[in-house]
């Protein structure tokens, strides 16, 4: 009873913070909005017993991706009011993208078949010797699997250095800091004593 409860506060809290992220006229609440649904749906993980992707979800899309969205919204000086012009426009196409959306949804829902073993396994007792999810997870990834995660951080390591470069620009009017300039600096060059005559000065 306590598992099925918490799970519906969650489902409930997530399909109601859905709905506020596209409904919300703040881009700003939009992103907050965005984070409760990520939360409660990580929750939805942990008790399906996936924790692994549970903290996943929390840590990168949380922490990361929807913690870069709030910044890029408050720091950007959109003008969202100008791009609500002419949107009404566009809600035909919408209504029948999520119609088809919804029927898709709903023939792999009715088509869903489980195997007869499945409500077995589910209420087999779990025993101590059994291992965890993020325990077998990570036997794999960094054993059977090392080589692949090690080439893919590489590859994610070029992709960094790469658009650091393409987006690096030098421009000759910008002040920038000159750190080796700024530790050969000498005091004499630093500061210049002048002596001013009495009744001379501004």
């Amino acid at each position: 009873m306590v598992a099925s409860a918490v799970f519906y506060i969650f489902a409930c809290v997530l399909i109601f913070g859905a709905l506020l992220v596209i409904t919300a006229r703040n881009p700003v609440h939009s992103v907050l909005f965005l984070i409760l649904c990520f939360f409660n749906a990580a929750g939805l993980f942990v008790l399906l017993g996936a924790e692994f992707v549970g903290m996943i979800l929390a840590i990168v899309y949380v922490g990361a991706v929807a913690v870069l969205f709030l910044f890029v919204v408050m720091m950007l000086d959109v003008d969202f009011v100008g791009l609500r012009k002419g949107a009404m426009q566009y809600v035909p196409v919408g209504l029948l993208v999520g119609t088809v959306l919804l029927i898709q949804m709903g023939m792999v829902y009715f088509s869903w078949s489980t195997s007869e073993g499945a409500p077995m396994m589910l209420s087999a007792p779990v025993t101590g010797e059994e291992k965890s999810n993020t325990h077998a997870l990570g036997e794999i990834l960094y054993t059977d699997y090392i080589l692949p995660f090690q080439v893919s951080g590489l590859i994610l390591l070029v992709a960094m250095i790469g658009a650091i470069t393409l987006t690096l620009r030098h421009r000759p009017n910008v002040r920038k800091q000159n750190i080796s300039k700024q530790i050969a600096t000498s005091p004499d060059d630093a500061v210049e004593l002048v002596k001013v005559k009495s009744g001379a000065g501004v």
